[in-house]
């Protein structure tokens, strides 16, 4: 594998990896996925090849209604350097939708992350800020780099729904919010919102993806640790490898049974952050934030009400919680 790596990093072309499709059909075909909900969907799975290389290297299902472009809804990487997305669960998926279709009301608008915001029109629908395929960050490994271009071209093409440059702007300041101190990205996420009924849908996998977008402002690493049973012995190599690594945070997400996968933050200026600060690292408490307000959480999703400037008493709020929230500090998803 590294040898190949090493190959594709001197001899750049096109994009160095396609989506082939396994198969396609009615949500029937997929009964496994639990998608008896939505029966109106056409559902996909694909597999993703590349140049020299027979087993595939990730693998995901995509989701559409009629004629409309594709959404993914899952994604599981097959080797350890992460390919085009980020891992994700279905079900804490599917779960979140019917949360948010149930509390949420019927005007209220949804902010998160482009992908996430694409997977919650789909499924929950409800209006989000963000309803194309921004593209942003890419994700692929080191040795690609040299084929961007390429990448970009094949990716906006397979999924279409290529985002405007108004929508790519206003997805530039929805990372700003994230990246500023809770007050000063509270007050981004009401400018955004616009005066509406708004909340904010984040995953743990947003924080790899906002360090690739802006690494000079958010140092994030992350790193696969092996789910051997004990999870007091994985907290205490956790703590002591963040420590010999100067990281000053961490938080966990779940890849399966058998994997978590650790991220680290090294500066206080990114545990400082608001998304630092809405997710469960070591050294934030989700419950107590104020700007922002916590009303759910499930798997890898924490959901946040974002107040008006002049917030009702809480007696006049007609919003009902879609559950009690449960943040865990140390193991994040």
């Amino acid at each position: 594998m590294l040898a190949w790596f090493a190959w594709l990093w001197f001899n750049p072309g096109p994009s160095p990896y396609r989506y082939q499709l396994v198969e396609e059909g009615s949500v029937d075909k997929f009964s496994q996925l639990g998608l008896d909900a939505w029966p109106d969907l056409t559902i996909a799975k694909y597999d993703v090849f590349a140049e020299e290389i027979e087993k595939p290297l990730a693998s995901g299902h995509t989701a559409r209604r009629g004629q409309t472009p594709p959404v993914l809804i899952s994604w599981e990487n097959h080797t350890s350097e992460l390919i085009a997305s980020v891992d994700s669960k279905l079900n804490e998926l599917t779960t979140l939708a019917a949360a948010i279709d149930k509390y949420a009301g019927k005007d209220a608008l949804i902010l998160g992350w482009w992908d996430t915001s694409r997977q919650i029109k789909l499924l929950a629908s409800r209006d989000t800020l963000f309803n194309s395929h921004v593209g942003q960050p890419l994700i692929v490994p080191t040795p690609w780099r040299n084929r961007e271009e390429a990448i970009r071209k094949y990716e906006d093409q397979f999924w279409g729904a290529k985002a405007s440059d108004e929508e790519r702007r206003k997805f530039e300041r929805f990372t700003d919010a994230l990246l500023a101190e809770p007050e000063q990205g509270a007050a981004i996420l009401r400018e955004l919102a616009g005066g509406r009924e708004a909340y904010i849908a984040l995953h743990v996998t947003d924080l790899y993806k906002l360090g690739l977008m802006r690494p000079d402002q958010f140092d994030i690493t992350y790193k696969n640790f092996p789910m051997e049973g004990n999870m007091h012995g994985l907290i205490g190599y956790l703590k002591n490898w963040m420590q010999e690594n100067n990281f000053t945070t961490y938080t966990l997400q779940s890849i399966s049974d058998k994997m978590v996968r650790g991220y680290f933050l090294r500066t206080d200026k990114s545990s400082n952050s608001l998304i630092a600060k809405m997710l469960p690292f070591t050294n934030s408490n989700p419950l107590d934030l104020q700007p922002v307000q916590l009303i759910y959480q499930q798997g890898g999703y924490w959901v946040y009400q974002i107040p008006s400037a002049n917030p009702a008493p809480a007696s006049a709020n007609p919003t009902t919680p879609p559950s009690t929230p449960h943040p865990a500090p140390a193991e994040g998803s």
